[in-house]
Order: structure tokens, then sequence, then C-alpha cells
């Protein structure tokens, strides 16, 4: 039974409840694994995905699967280094299925975006992160209203107190950075996060 308390004053609790939450099952969507989501208190870099793919509901970690490879490439950070500077969530956290049509994973529904939008909104009040990465057009469209990839890629925002760097989605399913002038916007943005991680990280 998913259980949402009215506040949070622990990460560890709120991730408790989370890692149980059926709230999307309970109102029948068919969702294939429990919450995926990996971050630990005094984390200031939050990455924002879309929702897990198979292997990450199967293992239950995010960016397990070949796009978190790509994603990684992109930001020169090893596995260690990824998991260690950027707090793990997305917009919804079960992963959904395959698409009926058998090509790629069925997009979350907007209700379902909207019920897991609770866990997202006390992630983000309880660690106040200094850095938020949305990656995919469905993260950026949530967190900055942006439809456009060409728009945002190669800029950066705030909110509240954070700088907002946006990133396209890692999936090999994706030919936008196939374009020599995205691979620019790309290259702008991914040097920007890393310049960000190192101002948070501080002096060696």
């Amino acid at each position: 039974m998913t259980r949402r308390r009215s506040s949070y004053r622990s990460l560890r609790s709120l991730q408790g409840d989370n890692a149980v939450c059926r709230a999307c099952a309970e109102a029948g969507y068919p969702l294939e694994s429990l919450p995926v989501l990996e971050g630990r208190p005094g984390q200031r870099a939050y990455l924002l995905g879309q929702a897990p793919g198979v292997v990450e509901g199967e293992e239950r970690r995010p960016w397990r699967g070949r796009a978190g490879r790509t994603l990684r490439r992109w930001l020169s950070l090893d596995e260690d280094a990824f998991y260690a500077a950027f707090y793990c969530a997305s917009i919804t956290r079960c992963y959904p299925g395959r698409h009926p049509s058998g090509r790629g994973d069925r997009t979350p529904t907007l209700r379902e975006q909207e019920l897991c939008a609770f866990w997202r909104e006390w992630e983000l009040r309880l660690l106040r992160p200094r850095l938020i990465v949305p990656v995919g057009g469905l993260a950026i469209r949530r967190l900055l209203g942006i439809d456009s990839l060409g728009e945002c890629i190669g800029k950066s925002y705030t909110l509240d107190e954070a700088i907002v760097v946006p990133l396209p989605h890692p999936s090999g399913a994706s030919s936008w950075p196939n374009d020599p002038v995205n691979r620019a916007r790309l290259g702008k943005a991914a040097h920007h996060v890393r310049r960000e991680l190192e101002l948070i990280a501080g002096p060696p």
C-alpha cells in the first residue's frame, strides 16, 4: 500500500516510502518494476531522467543500461564517479514496460507523471541541489516547460538556487546528437555540467 506523509524531515524516510510506492499500479497502470532511484543525503547534483529501462527495472539502479554508459561517456565520468556525484531520479520511478507497438519503451502517461511528482518535489526540498541535470525531452518539459531540444541544449537556467543544465536523452534510438550543430550543443552542455561538478566538489 502506498504511503505518503504530509511532510518529510529525512531523505532516508522519503526514500523508504518511495521504494515501495505502488500509486501508479494502484491506479491501473501496467508497470513492470518497483521504483528505481539512487542517492544519498548531502549530494548537491541531481540528475533527472524520464523513466527506468528494463535493465534498470531488474537491477533497481538507475542508468545501468547502454544509455547510462553513453551518458557517462558524454560527461567523462566512470561509474563510481557518476554515482558519487549525482542523486539519480526520474520523472516516473518504475519501468513502464514496452510500447504496445513493440518498438521501445512505453512513455509514461501524464497521470503517471503527476502521481510520481510528489517524490521529486520532496527530494528537491530536502537536497536543495546546486546543479540539476534533466536528461531527455520529457524531463526537460516537466522541469523547465521547454519543448525543443535545440532551444535549450547548450544553455543553462536557474531554478530556485540551482543551476539547471539540460541534456538530450542518450538513447541509441535518438538521432538528435548526430547532427553536427547538435553535437556542438551537446559538447557545450556536457562541459558546463563537468564544470559545475568541479565547483561543487571544491578544491582537491
